[in-house]
């Protein structure tokens, strides 16, 4: 197969179903991400409380797929549309100690200043003159899955224009955003000091990121980092998505798999009809809203099955490194994009519990 290769299912009847017989360390710099993030003194003792008090990085047996929306009748419509079809990275973040939602104004203050001076690379620059560079902080209303979860917030860089029209907008140039969807069992471990908005997610050049996670880092005793996705995880993206209904912009179902070689890697597109796969997916959930881990395997056993029956390849013996589907993409490195905004609160919620997992 080349490498460019995406054999698809087109014909329901060729997909092997059940039945018929298918085979069922703080401050380091990386490599991938080149962002180097201090440490905390003060918050490593909040991370040994929630460590001694909570089950968390325990692979769960089954999950719950939220088949309505569940964002809030107050849920600001535009801030929701700018999320959504864009590739944003993810970091997992430690509660922030002292974090305040009143002082968003003062944040937006202070971090514009001290984004500003590390491009001007360590000069000196006075809060509140006119730095060419505006930093705000907002909060994303109705993004919520309980009623417990802290309210998101926007964080957002843009470039003051340079023309000199009265009305001429700034460019933004960089965005983030950090939420935490229905991570109750946090919540309630840690002190009343401490706010949980344990998902970051960050799109724009990694510059901008390493400094914003810096300023963070320093002001609040957070710690942020890198959050990638095991191939179980994406497995269990792959089988959960598919199982959720969308009415428009619906796609097939893609895996793409990693081969080692030397010298350079082989990737494998193997992509699936959205129609095939629900077929698929129909016969192997036994309960409706919820997924076991038993369903997640058989729906991957079958798809590798069918696979090998035509091109006589194990995919098995391969490393899934992505998956895409009508209600998202998602690849190991930690990249996602989230295409619907009905979905977008059950989304957040297995990127909230991969995150929290990573805290400990």
């Amino acid at each position: 197969m080349r490498r460019s290769g995406r054999p698809s299912l087109r014909r329901r009847q060729d997909m092997d179903t059940p039945d018929s017989g298918g085979k069922t360390p703080l401050g380091r710099k990386t490599a991938e991400t080149g962002i180097n993030f201090t440490s905390s003194t003060r918050f490593s003792r909040g991370l040994t409380f929630i460590r001694g008090h909570t089950l968390f990085g325990q692979s769960p047996t089954r999950r719950i797929i939220p088949q309505t929306s569940l964002l809030q009748e107050n849920a600001d419509s535009q801030k929701i549309a700018f999320l959504l079809r864009k590739q944003w990275t993810l970091y997992s973040v430690t509660p922030m100690y002292k974090f305040s939602y009143d002082n968003l104004k003062e944040y937006s203050r202070l971090l514009s200043a001290f984004v500003a001076a590390e491009k001007q690379k360590g000069l000196a620059v006075e809060v509140g003159n006119d730095l060419g560079i505006k930093v705000t902080l907002s909060t994303i209303l109705g993004l919520k899955g309980t009623d417990q979860d802290q309210v998101a917030i926007l964080v957002q860089i843009a470039s003051r224009s340079q023309l000199p029209f009265e009305n001429a907008e700034d460019k933004v140039v960089w965005s983030g955003w950090f939420c935490c969807i229905s991570g109750d069992d946090l919540l309630e471990s840690v002190p009343e000091d401490f706010t949980c908005l344990s998902l970051f997610l960050a799109n724009g050049a990694e510059s901008y990121t390493a400094i914003v996670g810096s300023w963070f880092q320093k002001t609040f005793d957070c710690y942020f980092s890198r959050l990638t996705i095991s191939p179980l995880n994406l497995a269990w993206m792959a089988a959960m998505w598919t199982g959720c209904k969308v009415d428009s912009h619906i796609a097939a179902t893609e895996l793409v798999f990693s081969v080692p070689c030397i010298p350079q890697s082989l990737d494998i597109s193997y992509a699936i009809h959205p129609e095939d796969a629900k077929a698929l997916w129909d016969t192997v959930q036994k309960t409706p809203g919820e997924v076991t881990q038993e369903e997640v395997n058989l729906f991957m056993d079958c798809l590798y099955s069918h696979f090998h029956r035509h091109f006589k390849i194990h995919l098995s013996a391969t490393r899934l490194v992505k998956v895409s589907t009508s209600i998202a993409s998602a690849h190991c490195d930690g990249n996602i994009k989230i295409l619907h905004s009905k979905h977008l609160i059950g989304v957040l919620m297995l990127l909230t519990e991969l995150a929290i997992s990573q805290i400990q």
